[in-house]
């Protein structure tokens, strides 16, 4: 019997805002508990390429990308999952808020799909025309370290928002159960489920937004509820100038979110016991990366990927292997949604297939995809996990960057770049050819500038320091050569330019 699967992708969601995760926490998901409460639970799921589209990227074509290439479309090379999923014999279908899929710099990824349903108008997604009047004060908050056209583009999306179910939770889930009303009996199916929040800005109506309040005085208009972190000096002077009630604030409206999330969750989890569909659906629900809300003096998901947005949720039913929550200790990354997905479907990665691993295996108690992980962003460090020690080594200083793809695009830099923003012309090309064999097609080699976020590098006990707070790179050295000769023999398995070992201080590095 073949069966069905679901992806559910909620995104910036973070561990600490589980109770699953974390007992302690205040922020409440029933429904994201009762699921996880018949499923597995992975506790050392990562990410692997960020932010956003490069994480869609290993999901999507089973390859990572932060080593090679930012932010950008499929490749031509790549394959596409629902298409991959389709061969074998199922619908696919999409519902998403997710507006990055409309950029001309994320082109290729939902065409894949045979029915998409897109909700619009989420964070700058140019839905509506925007204009300049009637803008309250707490838009006019966020715009002291953010693009006022952003803001104004987000607030005349939302203007007519009446209550909850005008927002995006409600209408993406809402739609999502309309697609398995609708289609779930045609036949064996494949249904992404991807919404943007708990995405910034941390704008939620009530009853959420006074629900993680107590204590806290003043509303959005007092505190920055989408503050800054891509561009380097705007998030040190955020970080200057705002108070520890500001940050309070912003988990309170972080946490409202995730709990409006969960209401919507439940409805789409609910559709599936009415319809009767738990006995032969596989359900995969995860993220693309977390969101640091002000711990370390940073906020985001930027490089160095400390586990607070780095080691996310992934929580997985599968009717033939029932977890009963139980917790599973592997290491799992982003890129392996790809392969598993298509192991469900009862089929096999494509020949070409590098990077991702099916995570059946560990349901099935058969196999373990990982003994350690490789994680990064484009431009910046590399990071290794064997799930006890955890190492970031950053870039030297005064080294060359190069971005390698089939096309020349207009680049997404998504972390200080340098010599401009978006929409800026790339460097002319510098080389073309098959740098990557495992590619059948030669790349363009195209110099690119990022200022990287630190040269210090780092090294931690995971067991011993949770919390990532004690700096071990001196005081360890054995461990330190030890994870540097793990690093390099995974960046052989997984391929790099050449390069890189260079650019980050590897090429003394021998594999282990």
């Amino acid at each position: 019997m073949a069966l069905n699967i679901v992806l559910v992708l909620v995104d910036s969601l973070n561990k600490e805002a589980l109770r699953i995760y974390n007992p302690t926490t205040v922020c409440r998901t029933p429904n994201i508990e009762a699921f996880a409460n018949r499923s597995f639970v992975f506790d050392n799921h990562f990410i692997a390429s960020l932010p956003c589209m490069p994480a869609r990227r290993e999901i999507f074509a089973g390859r990572k990308e932060f080593m090679w290439r930012p932010w950008g479309p499929l490749e031509v090379f790549d394959p596409r999952l629902p298409r991959e999923v389709e061969k074998l014999g199922y619908n696919t279908g999409i519902v998403t808020d997710h507006y990055h899929y409309w950029e001309e710099t994320a082109n290729g990824y939902v065409q894949g799909f045979m029915s998409a349903n897109f909700v619009r108008g989420h964070e700058s997604d140019f839905h509506k025309l925007r204009g300049t009047t009637g803008v309250p004060a707490w838009i006019e908050k966020t715009t002291e370290f953010r693009a006022a056209e952003h803001m104004y583009q987000y607030w005349e999306n939302v203007r007519d928002f009446k209550d909850e179910r005008d927002f995006f939770p409600a209408k993406t889930f809402s739609g999502a159960a309309k697609w398995l009303e609708d289609y779930a009996d045609r036949g064996p199916f494949f249904l992404q489920v991807e919404n943007f929040d708990v995405h910034e800005p941390f704008h939620v109506p009530e009853p959420y937004a006074s629900m993680y309040t107590d204590g806290i005085e003043g509303d959005a208009a007092d505190y920055n509820i989408w503050p800054p972190y891509q561009m380097y000096d705007d998030l040190a002077k955020f970080m200057e100038q705002t108070t520890p009630e500001e940050l309070a604030y912003l988990k309170s409206q972080y946490y409202g979110k995730t709990t409006m999330v969960d209401t919507w969750v439940g409805h789409f989890l609910a559709t599936l016991t009415r319809l009767g569909l738990w006995d032969n659906t596989v359900v995969i629900f995860t993220t693309d990366h977390g969101h640091d809300l002000g711990d370390r003096g940073t906020l985001g998901k930027q490089y160095p990927h400390y586990d607070s947005h780095a080691n996310i949720p992934m929580i997985v039913w599968h009717p033939e292997h029932q977890g009963a929550g139980h917790h599973v200790s592997k290491l799992t990354q982003t890129v392996d949604i790809f392969a598993s997905v298509i192991d469900a479907a009862g089929g096999e990665p494509p020949p070409a297939n590098r990077h991702s691993r099916s995570i059946l295996p560990i349901l099935a108690n058969t196999g373990t995809p990982r003994d350690a992980i490789l994680y990064g962003t484009f431009g910046q460090g590399i990071c290794v996990t064997d799930g006890a020690w955890t190492l970031f080594k950053s870039p030297v200083e005064g080294e060359p960057l190069f971005s390698y793809s089939t096309m020349i695009t207009r680049p997404l830099i998504v972390d200080n770049p340098v010599d401009g923003r978006v929409g800026e012309m790339p460097d002319a090309p510098v080389d073309q050819r098959q740098f990557d064999p495992t590619i059948p097609y030669p790349l363009w080699k195209i110099p690119i500038t990022i200022d990287p976020r630190t040269h210090e590098n780092f090294l931690y006990h995971r067991k011993e320091d949770p919390g990532q707070v004690t700096n071990l790179w001196d005081s360890e050295p054995e461990a330190r050569q030890r994870m540097l000769r793990l690093l390099r023999t995974l960046l052989d398995e997984e391929g790099f330019p050449e390069e890189q070992l260079r650019r980050l201080g590897l090429e003394g590095a021998e594999a282990a």
